[in-house]
């Protein structure tokens, strides 16, 4: 009778009394569980409790249940004439449960479930084998459904083989991290290239005969080549024995070098290959380590460890992979890879746009070209010395082999091609071989001269060596280099055309690039830009060219004479961009180094301009999570750059409260937006947006954390500075609570918080000495003391009296100004009648004198500084300001500069001894001497 899921607790419980220390209990428990083996639906029992989520603490049981599972299976899963075993249907739920439980995290118990699979992965292959021997030598046209059942045991090996990777790559810690041996990579990589070099001979018999057995043949040796890539990524230390890495690498340089006819049109097969031997070969865990050691160490370190199976993987890589063999590889990469087919000029000429991005922006890893490009480039960096040469004799060879003048499509002219592509793609390790300048102008100047069609893959190749070598080029190239490349933006070829837009890209980007030699190429770029971007239709090329306008925007001063075509190519690509975020992303950058460029004329552009900045900024917009912070950068650097203020513009305002009420993740872009309204809108816009410049404070003060608050005080004491009368009774609330900031402790130990708490200090201070009465008011406002004892704020006296401490304590960790602010807000408060201002009389002329005898020529540096800076900026901004030179001149005129602190605290000193009389009197008596001394100095008083 078969056991079910009922079984379950009488089976848990088995497992439980079979690790018992009391073998009145073990026995039996043992001989139940023998006596169970032999059942049907035992092995799915012990499944079920070793992948039982809520026994995952228990890993002892779950390890018996493991082992007792390991042992079943060995014995059970063939049928045997004195059992039932285990039938068809159990063992398929047995391989569906076991995929679904691939990452088992227990060691012993992985490795227990490594053993199951790899005993069934090793019977199937066999089986496979067998069968296919038997089809190879079967005539018959039915052979195929003769053998369904042979088919069906081909996709569960495939299947297999899955776990067997999964398990290898997941069931164990990394080697590279713990530098212990996995047993199973020397184990199963062996059998696996068997089993490639097993399959591979069908790859060619079957392609006819046996289709379905064919594309089973092709999917099984990539497939096995990708779990021994996958299982050298995850063990290189493992895999890295002789018995693993020198066979598989032997391997697979044959594969690459020496292949079979039939494998050399197995594309994907010989990827994979490729990919092999390029992760071997830059394998970091094989370079030579560049750790010291310890002197008189004892023991071997993990270090040591590393370094001596690095120096053994070394060892047995020059053993495979000897100087004669490395060059072989990089000739034959060169010569036969890297050679465009007749299949790549037919799609080519069909379609050369799609060529240029399936050639330059395809994976590596998905075509045999790229691949080969990507193995060479590895291949050259480890063997600079070697093939350095090799490459200059190649690239000559094919130079000398065929002309300039050749314009027939011949295999040397195929060569050439070749070549030119090795030597572009390592510019940096074959500069110390061949001179660009030499090589400019011996050969590929001249190659541009041959207009022919046939010539145009040439053509693209000089092109991509252009961009490649753009840090080789000199000052005595650079302008030919630029007139090269404008050339071939013009070519008849889009792929042509697109590698040329992308190297002159590079060049423009370049520190080298000088606008004052290339000025008279400009109009000429600007033109082949439009034309090439009317010309093309992919998103990948409109994107490549729209970062070539957005470069020539950003480095090029002369843009305003090309203002008009740029803000009709603007407006086009803008309009056949719907739906298409990543252009439109590209396109909004483009658009910001144009406001820029333009200056105090970018109102020019506002009619293509602003309504893409107000689609951009409403949060309701389906493109919305894409589009959103290049377009509030977007709006950033318009307002920074506008004139004046314009009615749409002080439209959008009300966007920015939406967005900010969705998240702060922009905060300081719109932290910068509220500055430029406040700076460019003036009184305008806070009469027009009071109300919502009132509530984006309010969300902002009290709900971000530090970065934020640090980020956002400065904009509110512009704001206090600009309009000290009718801004504060606005902010009432964001004012309340930054006097709770001020009131709370924890700034002793966090700069931040001390940074936040000075600034809020400021900001106060500032209103008592603009507005006095509004501070007061706020001060005694019922409602703030509400928020004070919510805070869990302790307050013993006035909270006016409670800033003054704080004043005092934050006077050192400000910057001048707000020092004469304080010094200020101080000696106002000698003015209240509170008889307790005469318990802080000291502190307070302690202060006060202190920045006075210490601010003077620190505010005279500042204001010298600011007249000297805005005079400048002024005078080159034509007379018209820029959100920068408003900026500064806000600080100039702070009203705050006006104001004498020295004869503020004389006065209301003189108001303090009126107001208190013999208890003034009496104050000063007790004060030290020297602070005394100090303040008749500072006050120049008798």
């Amino acid at each position: 009778m078969a056991l079910s899921a009922s079984d379950l607790n009488a089976i848990y419980s088995l497992l439980t009394n079979s690790m018992s220390g009391d073998e009145s209990v073990r026995k039996p428990a043992e001989a139940a569980l023998s006596q169970f083996e032999s059942r049907q639906g035992f092995c799915s029992c012990l499944m079920e409790v070793i992948t039982a989520k809520d026994l995952a603490p228990q890993v002892a049981v779950r390890l018996m249940a493991s082992v007792y599972f390991k042992n079943t299976i060995n014995r059970y899963w063939r049928i045997r004439r004195d059992s039932v075993g285990i039938s068809n249907e159990e063992k398929l739920h047995l391989r569906q449960k076991l995929l679904s439980h691939l990452r088992e995290e227990n060691y012993q118990i992985s490795s227990h479930l490594f053993d199951y699979s790899w005993r069934l992965w090793q019977n199937d292959i066999q089986t496979i084998l067998h069968g296919f021997s038997m089809l190879a030598q079967s005539h018959k046209s039915n052979a195929l459904e003769q053998h369904q059942e042979l088919y069906l045991t081909c996709e569960r090996w495939l299947l297999c083989s899955k776990i067997i990777r999964q398990l290898v790559t997941s069931g164990f810690p990394s080697d590279a991290k713990c530098v212990q041996e996995v047993q199973p990579v020397k184990q199963v990589c062996p059998v696996l290239l068997n089993a490639i070099k097993s399959l591979l001979p069908y790859y060619s018999s079957f392609q006819k005969g046996h289709p379905k057995f064919w594309d089973f043949v092709e999917r099984a040796c990539i497939k096995l080549m990708k779990v021994l890539v996958a299982i050298h990524v995850r063990h290189p230390y493992s895999f890295g024995d002789k018995c693993v890495l020198a066979p598989v690498m032997d391997f697979c340089l044959i594969t690459i070098t020496d292949p079979e006819p039939v494998i050399l049109s197995y594309d994907q097969f010989l990827i994979q290959c490729m990919v092999m031997v390029k992760h071997i070969l830059e394998c970091k865990e094989y370079k030579p380590s560049v750790t010291g050691r310890v002197m008189d160490e004892t023991g071997i370190t993990v270090e040591q460890t590393k370094r001596a199976i690095s120096k053994n993987v070394g060892g047995i890589l020059a053993s495979v992979l000897p100087p004669e063999r490395v060059v072989h590889l990089c000739n034959v990469l060169i010569r036969r890879y890297f050679v465009l087919t007749a299949r790549d000029l037919e799609v080519w000429y069909r379609n050369p746009e799609s060529f240029h991005h399936e050639q330059d922006m395809v994976q590596w890893t998905e075509k045999l070209r790229p691949c080969a490009e990507a193995l060479y480039i590895v291949l050259l960096e480890n063997n600079v010395q070697l093939l350095g040469p090799i490459v200059v004799s190649i690239l000559q060879e094919a130079m000398n082999g065929c002309p300039t003048s050749v314009t027939e499509i011949t295999p040397g002219l195929l060569l050439k091609d070749a070549a030119y592509g090795a030597a572009g793609y390592v510019y940096y390790e074959l500069s110390n071989y061949l001179s660009f300048k030499d090589w400019f102008n011996g050969a590929l100047s001249f190659e541009l001269s041959n207009d022919h069609p046939n010539l145009r893959f040439i053509h693209r190749k000089v092109a991509m060596i252009l961009g490649q070598w753009v840090s080789e080029v000199k000052d005595d190239t650079n302008r030919q280099v630029y007139c090269a490349l404008i050339r071939l933006l013009q070519n008849k070829d889009l792929s042509v055309r697109l590698a040329a837009c992308r190297s002159l890209c590079s060049h423009i980007e370049d520190a080298k690039f000088s606008e004052q030699d290339s000025s008279d190429l400009l109009p000429t770029t600007w033109d082949s830009c439009f034309k090439l971007v009317e010309e093309v239709e992919e998103f990948d090329s409109k994107v490549q060219v729209l970062n070539l306008i957005s470069v020539l925007i950003e480095r090029v001063s002369e843009v305003i004479p090309f203002a008009n075509k740029l803000v009709q190519f603007f407006q086009k690509v803008w309009e056949e961009s719907s739906g298409e975020s990543l252009l439109q992303m590209q396109l909004l950058i483009a658009l910001q180094n144009f406001v820029v460029a333009l200056g105090y004329q970018s109102p020019s552009c506002y009619n293509m301009l602003l309504p893409i900045i107000q689609k951009g900024i409403d949060i309701n917009s389906p493109d919305e999570l894409n589009l959103l912070e290049d377009s509030m950068l977007l709006w950033e650097a318009t307002l920074s750059h506008a004139p004046e203020m314009v009615p749409q513009l002080l439209a959008y305002f009300p966007c920015l409260v939406e967005i900010m009420e969705r998240s702060f993740d922009h905060l300081q872009v719109a932290v910068n937006i509220i500055e430029g309204y406040i700076v460019l809108g003036g009184s305008d816009f806070l009469s027009v947006h009071a109300s919502a410049l009132a509530k984006l404070l309010d969300l902002i003060v009290g709900n971000v954390n530090d970065k934020g608050l640090l980020i956002t005080l400065p904009v509110v004491d512009i704001l206090v500075q600009c309009f000290p009368i009718e801004v504060p009774p606005l902010i009432n609330s964001t004012l309340q609570k930054l006097v709770v900031i001020c009131l709370s402790g924890g700034d002793d130990r966090d700069p931040s918080k001390a940074a936040i708490k000075a600034s809020s200090a400021a900001i106060l201070a500032r209103i008592l000495v603009m507005n006095t009465n509004y501070l007061a008011q706020v001060a005694s406002d019922p409602s703030l003391s509400v928020l004070v004892q919510q805070a869990g704020v302790p307050i013993e006296e006035n909270i006016l009296l409670c800033l003054v401490d704080v004043w005092i304590d934050k006077v050192d960790n400000v910057s001048s100004t707000q020092r004469k602010i304080f010094g200020l807000a101080l000696s106002i408060i000698l003015t209240l009648r509170l008889p307790q201002v005469l318990d802080k009389l000291d502190q307070i002329l302690s202060v006060c004198t202190g920045v006075i005898s210490g601010v003077n020529d620190d505010l005279a540096e500042e204001e010298s500084s600011g007249d000297n800076m805005s005079s400048s900026s002024f005078h080159g901004e034509s007379t018209i300001p820029s959100k920068e030179f408003r900026c500064r001149q806000i600080k100039f005129s702070d009203p705050i500069n006006q104001l004498s602190l020295e004869n503020s605290v004389r006065d209301n000193l003189q108001t303090c001894a009126a107001l208190h009389g013999e208890f003034f009197s009496s104050a000063i008596g007790k004060m030290h001497p020297a602070l005394f001394a100090q303040v008749k100095q500072a006050l120049k008083m008798p």
